[in-house]
């Protein structure tokens, strides 16, 4: 058993801001499965929307989220990420973040476009934003004495105990799989932070990398978090189609500089579903997109910005540009193969404004969280916002709670567990549950086929429960655990939801309901 002040699961934008504002004042771990640089965050390539400029207006931003989020976003919430945005930029430059700049502006910052926006507000590091920001804040993170980081250790489960005096559970730590020992430790700590991304990884296409498993929604889950909006899973329009591509993600921001959607003939078909065209919000153009490929049976369309030519393209998007050179694709002489692909997981544990959850001592931040910002559809470029905004409302919430003594908590006990000799059994359940989630739970859905995933999802946890009761954990049998956890919980929530809103559309329910509502998914008690 090991112990610190704070435990901070995951190494994305949330948990890396989170360790460098509490480490000042507490003893921190960071704690990710693969390597730091192994998240979501450091794939986002268009930036992070915030109102730095003379031109822009606070509420244009927050009305661009509300709209965006078809009136299901939280007022409060949104206002307090909106208003904070400037204060994280600024926060990240201080940090040595190097964004694109243009003296023509008065924040000396360049803006780019994206779909939802009223104005240029999106600040970026050309076309690789997350990696700037990632790389920046590592390099401070692994310097500071007081944070000790464990690469390649898996979240668990989460160790509680009832507090007698508020009656609700309270935090004391976590267990982890050291990958690399093959070895589970008890971490002991009062404060543990959710910052472990989205759950991509549920469908079988996705722009998310191989760690977003929705770790932390499921363990916060099954601690006793409620949970919810899990219906609205973001499918961002533009995924490189390509055999070798796997899953990189064509940004935003590239329809946001003039790029346009067209079939294999050359149509140009935004214009036909939305006065926006290509400037829609995600839900509309992922929507269409796949309206399209169903109607002419083609497998992907095209986004041209080929008629900017080669040296804008080279300069606003050389890493796009690059990469699909290296695939035998010239963006400044010809449109890029594109698909739909699970993108952005916008609901998640249900947070306070200072991201507490269910529990005490327990957090979440970003894609882990449901703070009310979102609503039913994530406006672009919202989500390293909302990762900052609240990294410094969790601080600030945590520096001012007494620091709580703990028992020492029970160590692991895997006695009566074995080591498998059946590991085919992970495999073939993965690909089964993704397939059938991108089959019964994607773009378009209907409550047949909901309730076929559901009777699906059902059997699988029969299995991985005998198999976790029976066998040594390993990385991959927790990670289809989580996966299980959250496709239980898209579902459910699905099912709750008798309308089409955002992300949601069931050709059962095509109308906008009267209320925006959220859905809530309770633990059992």
């Amino acid at each position: 058993m090991i112990s610190f002040d704070i435990v901070i699961l995951g190494s994305g934008l949330a948990g890396l801001a989170s360790a460098l504002k509490l480490a000042p004042h507490r003893r921190v771990a960071v704690v990710t499965k693969k390597n730091m640089p192994d998240g979501a965050s450091n794939w986002a390539q268009g930036g992070i929307a915030a109102v730095v400029d003379a031109f822009d207006t606070h509420e244009s931003h927050i009305e661009d989220t509300m709209i965006a989020g078809a009136y299901l976003s939280d007022s409060d919430v949104t206002r307090l990420v909106v208003e904070g945005g400037a204060q994280g930029i600024e926060w990240l430059i201080h940090q040595g973040v190097n964004f694109t700049k243009d003296k023509n502006t008065s924040s000396g910052l360049h803006l780019t476009m994206e779909g939802g926006h009223s104005f240029r507000r999106i600040i970026h590091a050309d076309d690789a934003t997350g990696r700037a920001v990632q790389t920046t804040l590592e390099e401070r993170v692994r310097a500071h004495p007081n944070i000790t980081i464990l690469e390649n250790h898996v979240g668990i489960d989460l160790i509680t105990e009832k507090d007698p005096t508020s009656n609700k559970m309270q935090c004391c730590g976590i267990y982890v799989l050291d990958s690399d020992k093959d070895l589970v430790i008890a971490i002991q700590a009062p404060t543990v932070i959710l910052a472990t991304g989205g759950a991509g990884k549920t469908y079988l296409y996705t722009t998310n990398p191989d760690t977003s498993t929705g770790d932390g929604i499921a363990i916060g889950w099954r601690a006793g978090c409620s949970v919810s909006n899990m219906e609205f899973i973001q499918f961002h329009p533009t995924c490189l189609y390509h055999p070798e591509a796997k899953s990189f993600l064509i940004t935003e921001a590239v329809r946001g500089e003039g790029g346009l959607l067209l079939l294999p003939n050359g149509h140009r078909f935004m214009p036909d579903h939305d006065a926006r065209a290509e400037l829609a919000p995600r839900d509309i153009v992922a929507r269409s997109i796949d309206a399209e490929m169903k109607k002419h049976g083609v497998d992907c369309v095209y986004l041209d910005i080929s008629h900017k030519g080669a040296a804008f393209i080279q300069e606003h998007f050389p890493n796009i540009y690059n990469r699909c050179l290296e695939l035998g694709i010239d963006a400044s002489k010809e449109p890029i193969p594109v698909v739909p692909a699970a993108h952005y997981t916008c609901g998640g544990i249900n947070t306070s404004i200072e991201g507490l959850t269910d529990i005490n001592g327990l957090y979440a931040i970003g894609e882990t969280a449901h703070t009310g910002l979102h609503g039913a559809n994530r406006l672009a470029s919202n989500s390293l916002l909302e990762c900052l905004v609240f990294s410094e409302q969790a601080t600030k919430h945590i520096l001012a709670q007494e620091q709580m003594a703990l028992e020492t908590v029970k160590e692991w006990d895997e006695s009566r567990v074995t080591n498998s000799d059946e590991e085919v059994i992970i495999a073939h359940n993965w690909d089964e549950l993704r397939r059938f989630m991108w089959n019964y739970v994607g773009i378009v859905r209907t409550t047949k086929r909901l309730e076929r995933a559901s009777r699906r999802l059902q059997l699988l946890q029969e299995e991985i429960r005998d198999y976790y009761s029976n066998f040594k954990v390993t990385r991959d049998l927790l990670e289809l655990r989580n996966l299980v956890a959250v496709s239980e919980l898209i579902v459910r929530c699905a099912l709750q939801r008798k309308e089409s809103r955002g992300l949601h559309f069931s050709t059962d329910y095509p109308e906008l309901g009267i209320t925006a509502l959220n859905t809530t998914c309770q633990p059992k008690t």
